[in-house]
């Protein structure tokens, strides 16, 4: 029986390639009527618009292609030339030419540029806002009678017990009693210039005249009758006015600056840097100033620290003692307000700045550079060759403290002229 189709036999099946096929050539193409693929003609024999796909190739009377050249031969795709990608750039995503290397060096400069013009911002901002801060109250120029200035800088720094803006709970912490006004509790001299400087500490005490002067509010001249009074009662007579014109009458040194600070303000400045370490010499007791401290090294908060600078009835020397307790701890603040922990940490620095600008009253040519420089000198007071010393003394009448006159004028006399001073204190 024959299977194969009609008209075929096996006898058909020697040489052909196909199944079952022993040949080992195929067998020609058949001879088929030309195939096209795509949608059919619609009726009326218009062609449908072809969108986007190149036509097939047909076979004609099994020839081979038709004379349409759809371009693969030539692996070229959708009009592509090269067989690249769309836009023919040969990176398969359609991309620009290939992207150059990042030019380092310009990016280093635009980020310096950068970072040098934040700063530069940063720091006129702060300069303006400090700036802003200071409380420049007093008029240096209602002083009359000066003497003439001489070489360096000549800081007056007053300590008041002034208690302006502390609530009752504060004054109780402070132990800093609930009297009316304000008076000096500390005085001291500050002479910055070209060699080491030195701080000098004035006595409240201290025996002094009262020259003529003009009120500061009232503007009126009071004239001077030789009336001697402990140097604390010029301030609490007139001010700070009065109290730098009893200090230029009396020392025949100029005054170029004035610095105040009151008790809540030197608690608050000591808070924001952190406490200071301070190596307290003995035990210290006393129920005026509310301190109590032991012996040794140790780091002082606000409270702690005012009731060191005020304690003088637990000390043997009295106020004299408390004049180097208030000398070593202001210098000691110094040196930790101007270490690298500080002033490079702006969540320490600016609470610092502020607090200190905030309870400090200045007079009004005061700078934030001269202010620096006052405080770059308290740093150095207690290092390299910088000094510090009470006023010399010749002894004591009716309470009040005379100073050594002769040794009153060698030290004023080497401070005009920016020398060092030789001149010891008690």
């Amino acid at each position: 029986m024959n299977d194969w189709p009609q008209g075929w036999s096996d006898d058909d099946r020697g040489n052909r390639y196909g199944r079952g096929s022993a040949g080992a050539q195929p067998e020609s193409a058949r001879v088929m009527r030309q195939v096209r693929r795509g949608p059919a003609a619609p009726p009326g024999g218009r062609q449908a618009p072809q969108y986007g796909v190149p036509q097939q190739p047909s076979y004609v009377d099994g020839q081979g292609y038709d004379s349409y050249d759809s371009g693969y031969n030539t692996g070229q795709v959708y009009g592509s030339p090269g067989g690249r990608g769309p836009g023919g750039h040969g990176d398969g995503y359609g991309g620009g030419a290939p992207r150059p290397a990042p030019n380092w060096r310009r990016r280093i400069k635009v980020t310096s540029i950068t970072l040098v013009t934040v700063l530069i911002v940063t720091l006129v901002g702060t300069y303006f806002w400090a700036d802003s801060k200071l409380n420049r109250e007093v008029d240096l120029s209602k002083v009359i009678d000066r003497p003439e200035a001489g070489e360096g800088t000549n800081y007056l720094i007053v300590g008041s017990d002034s208690r302006a803006g502390m609530t009752d709970e504060q004054k109780k912490k402070l132990h800093t009693g609930s009297s009316e006004g304000k008076r000096t509790d500390s005085m001291m001299i500050l002479h910055t210039g070209g060699g080491a400087p030195t701080l000098i500490s004035l006595p409240r005490d201290s025996d002094v005249e009262i020259p003529t002067f003009v009120g500061s509010e009232s503007g009126k001249t009071y004239q001077g009758t030789g009336r001697h009074v402990k140097l604390n009662a010029a301030y609490a007579e007139d001010g700070p006015e009065l109290l730098v014109r009893t200090v230029e009458f009396n020392t025949g040194l100029h005054i170029d600056h004035y610095v105040e600070i009151g008790f809540a303000g030197f608690a608050n400045i000591v808070d924001a840097v952190g406490g200071v370490e301070m190596d307290i010499p003995q035990d210290i007791k006393d129920s005026k100033s509310g301190a109590d401290l032991k012996k040794g090294k140790q780091v002082l908060d606000g409270q702690q620290a005012l009731a060191f600078v005020r304690t003088r009835y637990a000390l043997a020397g009295s106020d004299l003692d408390r004049t180097k307790n208030q000398q070593k701890f202001l210098s000691a603040l110094a040196n930790q307000v101007a270490t690298p922990g500080t002033v490079l940490n702006p969540f320490k620095l600016y609470p610092t700045m502020g607090a200190g600008l905030d309870s400090l009253i200045v007079d009004k040519d005061m700078s934030l550079f001269g202010l620096a420089d006052m405080f770059w000198a308290m740093k150095g007071v207690s290092g390299g060759d910088g000094k510090s010393m009470n006023m010399p003394l010749a002894g004591s009448s009716g309470g009040n403290l005379l100073w050594d006159k002769d040794k009153v004028k060698t030290l004023v006399e080497q401070l005009k002229n920016d020398e060092k001073v030789t001149v010891s204190g008690d």
